[in-house]
Protein backbone atom coordinates (compact mmCIF):
# COMPACT_ATOMS: atom_id res chain seq x y z
CA UNK A 1 0.00 0.00 0.00
CA UNK A 2 1.27 3.47 -0.88
CA UNK A 3 1.71 6.18 1.75
CA UNK A 4 -0.97 8.92 1.66
CA UNK A 5 -0.25 11.63 -0.87
CA UNK A 6 2.32 9.62 -2.83
CA UNK A 7 2.10 9.28 -6.56
CA UNK A 8 2.21 5.62 -7.53
CA UNK A 9 3.13 6.40 -11.13
CA UNK A 10 6.21 8.48 -10.39
CA UNK A 11 8.53 5.66 -9.20
CA UNK A 12 7.30 3.35 -11.95
CA UNK A 13 7.67 6.03 -14.62
CA UNK A 14 11.16 6.93 -13.50
CA UNK A 15 12.13 3.27 -13.26
CA UNK A 16 10.67 2.52 -16.70
CA UNK A 17 12.44 5.54 -18.17
CA UNK A 18 15.74 4.43 -16.63
CA UNK A 19 15.20 0.92 -17.97
CA UNK A 20 14.48 2.20 -21.49
CA UNK A 21 17.57 4.42 -21.34
CA UNK A 22 19.68 1.47 -20.16
CA UNK A 23 18.26 -0.75 -22.92
CA UNK A 24 18.91 1.92 -25.54
CA UNK A 25 22.54 2.16 -24.42
CA UNK A 26 22.96 -1.61 -24.37
CA UNK A 27 21.40 -2.40 -27.74
CA UNK A 28 23.89 -0.96 -30.16
CA UNK A 29 22.51 -0.27 -33.57
CA UNK A 30 25.53 1.24 -35.26
CA UNK A 31 24.98 4.81 -36.27
CA UNK A 32 27.35 7.37 -37.66
CA UNK A 33 28.45 8.15 -34.08
CA UNK A 34 29.38 4.52 -33.35
CA UNK A 35 31.29 3.78 -36.58
CA UNK A 36 34.74 4.56 -35.10
CA UNK A 37 34.00 1.92 -32.47
CA UNK A 38 34.15 -0.77 -35.18
CA UNK A 39 37.75 0.16 -35.86
CA UNK A 40 38.71 0.04 -32.16
CA UNK A 41 37.43 -3.49 -31.53
CA UNK A 42 38.31 -6.76 -33.23
CA UNK A 43 34.83 -7.27 -34.60
CA UNK A 44 33.85 -10.26 -36.69
CA UNK A 45 30.97 -9.72 -39.11
CA UNK A 46 28.19 -12.06 -40.22
CA UNK A 47 25.94 -11.56 -43.23
CA UNK A 48 22.98 -13.79 -44.03
CA UNK A 49 21.23 -14.24 -47.36
CA UNK A 50 18.46 -16.33 -48.88
CA UNK A 51 20.85 -17.77 -51.49
CA UNK A 52 24.01 -17.09 -53.44
CA UNK A 53 25.32 -17.45 -56.97
CA UNK A 54 28.94 -17.57 -58.03
CA UNK A 55 30.83 -17.01 -61.23
CA UNK A 56 34.54 -17.05 -61.87
CA UNK A 57 35.99 -14.67 -59.29
CA UNK A 58 32.71 -13.36 -57.78
CA UNK A 59 29.98 -14.38 -55.37
CA UNK A 60 26.61 -12.64 -55.08
CA UNK A 61 24.48 -12.90 -51.96
CA UNK A 62 20.81 -12.65 -53.01
CA UNK A 63 18.18 -11.57 -50.49
CA UNK A 64 20.79 -10.08 -48.17
CA UNK A 65 19.57 -9.43 -44.62
CA UNK A 66 18.99 -5.76 -43.84
CA UNK A 67 21.63 -5.80 -41.12
CA UNK A 68 25.13 -7.18 -40.75
CA UNK A 69 25.81 -8.55 -37.28
CA UNK A 70 29.13 -7.82 -35.61
CA UNK A 71 30.58 -9.25 -32.44
CA UNK A 72 33.83 -9.06 -30.54
CA UNK A 73 35.40 -11.41 -28.06
CA UNK A 74 37.37 -10.46 -24.98
CA UNK A 75 38.08 -8.00 -23.58
CA UNK A 76 35.20 -5.93 -25.06
CA UNK A 77 32.60 -8.68 -25.73
CA UNK A 78 30.35 -6.47 -27.80
CA UNK A 79 27.60 -7.38 -30.23
CA UNK A 80 25.49 -5.23 -32.47
CA UNK A 81 24.05 -4.63 -35.90
CA UNK A 82 25.06 -2.32 -38.67
CA UNK A 83 22.77 -1.75 -41.64
CA UNK A 84 24.18 -3.82 -44.51
CA UNK A 85 24.27 -0.80 -46.82
CA UNK A 86 26.43 1.07 -44.23
CA UNK A 87 28.75 -1.93 -43.98
CA UNK A 88 29.33 -1.68 -47.74
CA UNK A 89 29.76 2.11 -47.55
CA UNK A 90 32.43 1.63 -44.85
CA UNK A 91 34.36 -0.94 -46.94
CA UNK A 92 37.01 1.60 -47.94
CA UNK A 93 36.84 3.91 -44.89
CA UNK A 94 39.97 4.38 -42.81
CA UNK A 95 43.61 3.32 -42.96
CA UNK A 96 42.78 -0.25 -41.81
CA UNK A 97 39.82 -0.69 -44.16
CA UNK A 98 38.86 -3.88 -45.94
CA UNK A 99 39.81 -2.18 -49.23
CA UNK A 100 43.39 -1.77 -47.96
CA UNK A 101 43.59 -5.17 -46.24
CA UNK A 102 40.97 -7.53 -47.76
CA UNK A 103 39.41 -9.82 -45.15
CA UNK A 104 39.30 -13.59 -45.11
CA UNK A 105 35.82 -15.05 -44.90
CA UNK A 106 33.94 -18.33 -44.79
CA UNK A 107 30.83 -18.88 -46.88
CA UNK A 108 28.72 -21.50 -45.13
CA UNK A 109 25.79 -23.00 -47.04
CA UNK A 110 23.67 -26.09 -47.53
CA UNK A 111 24.68 -28.30 -50.46
CA UNK A 112 22.29 -30.26 -52.70
CA UNK A 113 22.06 -33.10 -50.16
CA UNK A 114 21.27 -30.73 -47.29
CA UNK A 115 24.74 -30.99 -45.76
CA UNK A 116 26.62 -27.94 -44.60
CA UNK A 117 29.54 -26.92 -46.79
CA UNK A 118 32.10 -24.19 -46.20
CA UNK A 119 34.42 -22.35 -48.55
CA UNK A 120 37.25 -20.07 -47.40
CA UNK A 121 37.69 -16.92 -49.50
CA UNK A 122 39.31 -13.49 -49.52
CA UNK A 123 36.78 -10.71 -50.14
CA UNK A 124 37.45 -7.76 -52.44
CA UNK A 125 35.27 -4.91 -53.72
CA UNK A 126 31.79 -5.08 -52.23
CA UNK A 127 28.98 -3.85 -54.52
CA UNK A 128 25.38 -3.59 -53.29
CA UNK A 129 22.45 -3.40 -55.71
CA UNK A 130 19.11 -3.59 -53.92
CA UNK A 131 19.21 -6.75 -51.80
CA UNK A 132 22.05 -8.33 -53.82
CA UNK A 133 25.62 -7.95 -52.55
CA UNK A 134 28.46 -8.96 -54.86
CA UNK A 135 32.04 -9.51 -53.77
CA UNK A 136 35.03 -10.14 -55.97
CA UNK A 137 36.71 -13.14 -54.34
CA UNK A 138 39.79 -15.33 -54.28
CA UNK A 139 38.97 -18.89 -53.20
CA UNK A 140 41.53 -20.18 -50.69
CA UNK A 141 39.95 -23.51 -49.83
CA UNK A 142 36.96 -25.46 -51.11
CA UNK A 143 34.78 -25.15 -54.19
CA UNK A 144 31.83 -22.83 -54.64
CA UNK A 145 28.88 -24.22 -56.55
CA UNK A 146 27.27 -21.99 -59.16
CA UNK A 147 24.37 -21.50 -56.77
CA UNK A 148 23.15 -22.61 -53.38
CA UNK A 149 20.32 -21.91 -50.95
CA UNK A 150 20.46 -20.19 -47.56
CA UNK A 151 23.94 -19.04 -46.63
CA UNK A 152 25.95 -17.11 -44.10
CA UNK A 153 29.14 -15.20 -44.71
CA UNK A 154 31.51 -14.98 -41.72
CA UNK A 155 33.98 -12.13 -42.22
CA UNK A 156 37.22 -11.85 -40.23
CA UNK A 157 38.28 -8.67 -38.49
CA UNK A 158 40.34 -5.92 -40.04
CA UNK A 159 43.87 -7.19 -40.60
CA UNK A 160 43.30 -10.60 -38.97
CA UNK A 161 45.76 -13.12 -40.39
CA UNK A 162 44.71 -16.59 -41.51
CA UNK A 163 45.44 -17.99 -38.06
CA UNK A 164 43.75 -20.79 -36.11
CA UNK A 165 41.80 -18.20 -34.11
CA UNK A 166 40.42 -16.42 -37.17
CA UNK A 167 37.13 -17.51 -38.73
CA UNK A 168 38.86 -18.61 -41.93
CA UNK A 169 41.80 -20.13 -40.08
CA UNK A 170 39.52 -22.27 -37.93
CA UNK A 171 38.52 -24.16 -41.08
CA UNK A 172 42.17 -25.21 -41.44
CA UNK A 173 42.52 -26.73 -37.95
CA UNK A 174 41.91 -30.31 -39.16
CA UNK A 175 44.63 -29.80 -41.76
CA UNK A 176 47.27 -28.74 -39.21
CA UNK A 177 49.83 -31.29 -38.14
CA UNK A 178 50.44 -31.72 -34.40
CA UNK A 179 53.84 -30.53 -33.18
CA UNK A 180 56.55 -33.14 -33.27
CA UNK A 181 54.72 -35.25 -35.87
Amino acid sequence: MCPPGSDRKTPFTRSARRQRTREARNSQTVSHGLEPQLERIDALFVQGAARFTSKQGTVTLHGLADSTVYFADRPRREIGHIPSHRFVELWAAGVHSFAVDPPNAVISFLDDEGNTSDVVVVLHEATLEGADLTYRIDVLEGTLPEEAGPCSLFIDVFGRPLSPVSVAGSKRRPLRQPRGA
